[in-house]
């Protein structure tokens, strides 16, 4: 019995692989995005000087700790909630959960935290990519 909702759960045993590759890939994409690929440019448009530790600095094993953590969490939110439908879905699906629960929240930024809008623009595309990245993995991992 699934402990939410009741019914059967859809996260299986089967499925532990790929949630463990779909934590890890989302992870090293995160660690791609905002380092390699696009480091300097959020680092900018968040404020940080070239010489704060913040931004510049090796990250604390604490801080990537916790990043694994919520990494897990979505994962796991996200095998569950795909996990109520056919796997030719899922795409549209984690379109849905952006739209609905990141692009609100990133709004907020914008609107009460006074970020930039490029800053919104690079979240965003980050999150909708790695959610298609989770479902992808999710989708074809057995």
């Amino acid at each position: 019995m699934c402990p939410i909702g009741g019914g059967i759960c859809p996260i299986t045993h089967e499925s532990k692989l790929a949630i463990l590759i779909a934590v890890v890939a989302s992870f090293l994409f995160g660690y791609l995005w905002y380092g390699p690929l696009f480091g300097k440019t959020w680092a900018g448009l968040m404020g940080f000087k070239k010489d704060d530790s913040k931004c510049c600095g090796k990250p604390p094993v604490s801080a990537l700790l916790i990043t694994l953590l919520g990494t897990g969490f979505t994962v796991f939110a996200l095998a569950y909630i795909l996990g109520r439908y056919k796997p030719h879905c899922n795409a549209g699906a984690a379109v849905l959960v952006w739209l609905g629960f990141y692009v609100p929240l990133l709004l907020g930024t914008v609107t009460w935290e006074r970020k930039p809008w490029k800053l919104f623009g690079l979240n965003a595309v980050y999150y909708l990519l790695n959610l298609q990245l989770i479902s992808a993995v999710l989708t074809y991992v057995r």
